[in-house]
């Protein structure tokens, strides 16, 4: 089974802090062609946490409105958004 989206999105959180410390040590060093690729491959992988935090965060928000459409009789209304339509 598949992590949870709180798993994932913790993931992606500390994926974020690594690229974080990986850019910081390579803007640390002297520029070279070794150190500017050090530095692009750690703000590549920030940016993938980055995006990946972000549709996680998406993700566990919209389960969270459906709970609570479903708490207050609202979920039928759901059943006709195109995200549905699509599922």
């Amino acid at each position: 089974m598949g992590m949870s989206v709180p798993d994932h999105v913790t993931e992606a959180a500390s994926r974020i802090e690594l690229a974080e410390a990986r850019i910081e040590q390579a803007r640390a060093k002297a520029p070279t062609m070794e150190t500017l690729r050090e530095w692009l491959e750690a703000l590549t992988a920030y940016t993938e946490a980055l995006s990946d935090l972000h549709r996680f965060t998406n993700e566990s928000v919209h389960e969270k409105l459906h709970e609570l459409a479903a708490r207050v009789g609202l979920e039928a209304l759901l059943q006709g958004s195109p995200r549905q339509r699509t599922s």
